[in-house]
Parts: C-alpha cells; structure tokens; sequence
C-alpha cells in the first residue's frame, strides 16, 4: 500500500531514472546484483523466518530453495554478464557493402519493468526474475504476493534498504494494488501464479502493447515404465511431491503407472514417506504445511470420497495434511475432481495404465501442455519415445523438480502453463531488446543504389543480391 506516492507517480520517476542512462554502465549493474547478494547474507535469517512464519517452510529447505537458489544464479549472473551485454557481431551482406559495413546484435534494457511474485517460493521467484531484470539494465517495480505476507513486509524491507530506490521499488498490497498497478505502461511484465490472474495481466498488458512472461503451473503428469528403478523412482518423486508440502508448480501431480508394477511401486511409495518423514508426518521438522485456510479446505476437499490407499490425515488448526496416495481407474480418472485441477498440495493420485503408450495418450487427451513432465524408465527409447510425442514447459527423466535448479536451462511454460522463460542467460534475454545495429563508413558511397535504376545497374544490383 502506497501513503502519498501514486504508481503512476512511481513509475514515471524510474522512467525518468531509467532515461539518464543511469542503470546501463555494467559497473552499476554488477554494483546493484553485488548489493542483492550482500541483501541475501546479511537478511537470510529475516527470510528464512518470514517464509516459516507464512508456510511453516523448514529451514533447511527454506535455505535450499529460496536463498541458495539466488545466490547462485547471482554468481552465475555476475560471472557471465559480461559476455552477455557484448555486441554479437554478424555477417554483412555484398549489396551492405561488406568491408564498409559492420553489422552486430547490441542487447538493451527495455526500460521499466514490473515483476509480481507468488507466494509459494515468496522470495526465489521474487529474486530471480530480479537479477535479470538488473543484469539487462532496466529500472524494476516489484510486487510480492500479499499471501505470504510476513515475506512481503520483510522482502520489502530488506530490498528498500540494500538497492538503489531510484532504479527498484517494491509495490505490496493485494489485489486492489496490483489491479491498480497493472494499469500503469510497463515495457515488459513477469508474473509467476496461477492461470486466471495470468489471464487478467495478460489482458492489461494488451492495453499498452505490452510484452509479458507468464510463468503459470498445470497438472504436470508422471510415467513410470514397467522397467523403471522402484525404489529410486519412488524416493525421487515423494521428494519432489513433499517439497513445500506440494506447493510447487512443478511438483509430480499425477502419477501413470504401469499396471504389471503398480502394486509394488505403490508400496515403494508409502516406504519413502516413512523413510524421510517418518511414520507420523506431523511431527517432522522436515515437512511444512499449506498456506491459508482457503487452500488447505480447497486441497482436503480434494480427498474426500477418494481412495485413499495411503495418508489422508489432515488438522485444520494447523493447516496440516499428511503426504496422501490416491488410486484412480484409468476409465474414469478425469471424472474424480482431483483431478480436475492443479492439485497445488501433498496429494498423489496413483492411476494403473496398461503401457506407456496409454499414459502419452492420456496426457495428450487432457489437451493442456503442463509446466513440467516426467518419466520414469531405464530405456532410453522409452524415454524418447515420451518426450517425442508430448509437450511441455520443461521435462526430466529418471527425476523431477531438479531440472529447475540449472541456469543453464530455460525455465517456462509452453501453452496453458506460461509463456517466455528465464533462469541465467534467458532471464537476461528476457528483459532485453536484441537491437540490431547496421555501422557504415561515409566513404564508398557508390552510386549503383540510388535512381535512375538503367539497365546495367539492375543487373549489377541482382548479382549483389
């Protein structure tokens, strides 16, 4: 909430800022990402107890995958812009006079950007559109989720206090406030949530021919071939699932198991919860707990009438909702409402499928591409076999979630679960313009391109052509 600044008002001061030129020399860049990295040391401790504080978040996963995520996709940044603000030099045609003419690729800062943030991963996915955002030189009005409000208040604090608030500020408030703020020209917008407000900001940014990023979620299904590892298979997926008590986008949230293995890979399962959080899930300090009231009654909802084969205990005073297991018929696996939206919680339904040809076409059939897919398998040709026929924003064999950790690898959607990308280089493509710049010499200047067009010039032009 705003007290005597508007958001026009505070984007028309960065625009002012971004138009000095202030935030282009590198040197300012890497001083504002060195000034994230010393915010992300010397505030860790105020996060990580924000994020508890919200989703009962356990500190060591806390650190894991809100603070060691940035900061090293922070020494990647600082280790790489360099090469990456660099004229690109291209090739120069004959008829552009090659040898009087240099043509290169210079990326620029596209000016003011707005960046909202979700409130699963409050902090990392606040951060790491950020440092790209930096890293290409634009000036950044940030907007965290009002949901996780503890992270919010501190995440504002600390970014007020270590960047320059002439180039960064922090916008927080609900749903009034970005409303508000989404009427405002931004010259890209990154968003991270769910996909009706994705279609909301896409909406706004129509109004001023505005670019976007819209990193959204899906029901990012999971094969596991008859041939798969069971107990590896197992413990990476319930790895996967439990992280942020399924509140990952890119969590597993439906398993296609074939059905010679099923049984067993089912009990495998059960093995795993029990071996990382013992028999009573409640009581690690390894597992967190669901966000509000509203998503922890929308997530047991989901359980009730199902077959439950394994978990399903839950206490609403504290939002708690054991790791569940739900068996599904593939005939009518879509009528069961669990399966009728992303799941967004520790909850797994298990459906038997005769052979991974049936599970590629039951992804297929749901028409939606998802954020992520997996497939489980020691046969390669299996595993191309899946990843030739079907879509989706990122994929990973033999394991899940992890492929989100490489800033090496773009980061996004594809159809209904987002669009653009990010993570190292493509977070700084992302908020960049790749102009294309053509440097002639004034001497040269032939006449064989001006009129009158004879004959002869024509023919000379074509040849050059």
């Amino acid at each position: 909430m705003l007290s005597g600044t508007s958001y026009g008002e505070i984007v028309a001061q960065l625009r002012a800022n971004f138009d000095t030129g202030k935030t282009r020399p590198i040197d300012f860049r890497k001083g504002q990402l060195q000034a994230l990295a010393k915010m992300l040391e010397e505030g860790s401790k105020a996060l990580i107890d924000a994020v508890g504080a919200d989703l009962r978040k356990p500190p060591t996963e806390a650190e894991l995958t809100e603070i060691i995520m940035c900061t090293q996709e922070l020494k990647f940044t600082l280790s790489n812009i360099d090469s990456w603000v660099a004229p690109e030099k291209v090739p120069t045609q004959a008829v552009q006079m090659k040898g009087l003419t240099s043509s290169y690729i210079q990326p620029e800062p596209l000016g003011v950007v707005l960046i909202i943030g979700p409130w699963n991963y409050p902090i990392s996915l606040i951060i790491q559109p950020l440092i790209g955002a930096i890293a290409a030189g634009n000036c950044v009005v940030i907007k965290p989720s009002e949901v996780a409000e503890n992270v919010s208040r501190t995440l504002s604090d600390l970014l007020t206090r270590y960047l320059d608030q002439s180039v960064v500020r922090v916008c927080e408030g609900g749903v009034a406030e970005t409303t508000a703020i989404l009427k405002e020209k931004f010259d890209h917008i990154f968003y991270t949530g769910n996909g009706t407000v994705g279609k909301v900001v896409l909406r706004a940014a129509a109004e001023h021919l505005c670019p976007v990023t819209l990193e959204l979620g899906g029901k990012s299904p999971c094969i596991v071939a008859a041939d798969a590892h069971l107990q590896i298979s197992a413990r990476r997926i319930i790895a996967g699932k439990i992280m942020n008590s399924g509140q990952t986008c890119i969590a597993p949230d439906y398993l296609l198991v074939e059905e010679k293995i099923v049984d067993s890979f089912v009990d495998a399962l059960k093995a795993a919860v029990i071996e990382f959080l013992g028999p009573n899930p409640k009581d690690s300090a390894d597992y967190g707990r669901m966000i509000n009231d509203r998503h922890f009654k929308r997530v047991t909802a989901l359980m009730q009438g199902e077959n439950i084969v394994f978990g399903g205990d839950s206490d609403a005073a504290t939002r708690y909702i054991s790791p569940t297991i739900i068996r599904l018929a593939l005939t009518d696996a879509n009528s069961h409402k669990v399966m009728q939206e992303e799941i967004f919680g520790p909850v797994l339904p298990v459906i038997a499928v005769p052979n991974v040809d049936a599970a590629i076409k039951f992804i297929n059939a749901s028409g939606a591409k998802p954020l992520a897919l997996y497939v489980y398998t020691t046969t390669n040709k299996v595993a191309q076999d899946v990843l030739g026929r079907t879509s989706s924003g990122g994929a990973a064999v033999n394991e899940c979630v992890l492929h989100a950790s490489s800033p090496y690898l773009p980061f996004g959607g594809v159809g209904e679960s987002g669009m653009g990308a990010y993570h190292g280089r493509s977070s700084f493509e992302t908020f960049s313009h790749r102009r294309s710049v053509l440097d002639k010499t004034l001497w040269g200047d032939f006449a064989l391109r001006y009129p009158p067009f004879t004959p002869n010039k024509v023919w000379a032009l074509k040849h050059m052509l």
